[in-house]
C-alpha cells in the first residue's frame, strides 16, 4: 500500500506520511495541524495557492496533497493532470463549490477526495485515509490495465511474426512458434522481442523489394 512504501518517500512504520498543504488560511493550518498531531500523518510543508502546483510536488514529493481552495480554474486543472502524468498522488481538495460537472472534472483530473462547504476538522483523518485507500486501489487497476494492453501487444506481435514466417517460408503454425521460441532460447530474449525484430527485418524485405 501508499503509507507503506520506503523508496523515494523515506516512509517506514516508525515514520508518518508527510502531507503538503495549499492554504492560505493561517487558522486552518493550525486547526488541521492540532487535529492531525496524534495521528500518522504530518503537515510537513504549507503553501499558498500562487504557488505552481506541479513544482511544489516534484520539488517536494508528499504522501499526500492537500488543497484548500474556494473555487478551482482551468490552471488548477492542468496543474492537477500534469501533476496525474508525472507525480501520482493522493489529492484532497476543499472547496466550496458543488458544481458536478467540475467536480467530476476535478477527479478526472486526479483529485481523489472532493469535500464541498465546511470542513468537520474530526473527519480529516478519515478522509484521508478513504483518499489514500482509493488512490492505491486506481493505481492498482491502471496497473493491471497497462499489463493486459501489453500483453496483448505482445500476442499481435507474435502472431504477425508467426504469419510472416508462415507465409514467407512455407511453416506451419506450429513451426513457426517453434522457430520464435528456439530464436527467443538461444539468443537469451523474450519472444515477443524475438518476433519483433521478424517483423522488422520483414519490413526491411519488403521496402527493398
Amino acid at each position: 500500500m501508499y503509507l507503506n512504501k520506503t523508496k523515494n518517500n523515506g516512509l517506514s512504520s516508525t515514520h508518518k506520511a508527510k502531507v503538503l498543504l495549499i492554504e492560505n488560511d493561517h487558522q486552518k493550518v493550525s486547526g488541521l495541524a492540532a487535529e492531525l498531531e496524534s495521528s500518522h500523518y504530518h503537515i510537513a510543508r504549507v503553501l499558498n495557492t500562487e504557488v505552481s502546483l506541479l513544482k511544489a510536488v516534484e520539488d517536494f514529493l508528499p504522501q499526500i496533497l492537500i488543497i484548500d481552495i474556494k473555487y478551482p480554474d482551468q490552471n488548477i486543472i492542468d496543474s492537477l493532470n500534469q501533476i496525474s502524468q508525472s507525480f501520482p498522488t493522493p489529492i484532497v481538495m476543499f472547496s466550496e463549490t458543488e458544481d458536478t460537472n467540475l467536480i467530476n472534472l476535478l477527479v478526472k483530473s486526479g483529485v481523489t477526495a472532493y469535500v464541498a462547504g465546511e470542513v468537520d476538522l474530526k473527519r480529516i483523518k478519515s478522509i484521508l485515509d478513504t483518499a489514500i485507500a482509493r488512490f492505491n486501489e486506481y493505481q492498482g487497476l491502471k496497473q493491471e490495465l497497462a499489463l493486459t494492453k501489453k500483453k496483448l501487444t505482445n500476442q499481435r506481435v507474435v502472431e504477425k511474426a508467426k504469419l510472416w514466417l508462415m507465409e514467407s517460408k512455407n511453416y506451419s503454425e506450429k513451426e513457426a512458434y517453434h522457430s520464435i521460441r528456439k530464436m527467443a532460447m538461444d539468443n537469451g530474449q523474450k519472444i515477443e522481442d524475438v518476433a519483433q525484430n521478424i517483423l522488422s527485418f520483414a519490413s526491411l524485405m519488403t521496402s527493398d523489394a
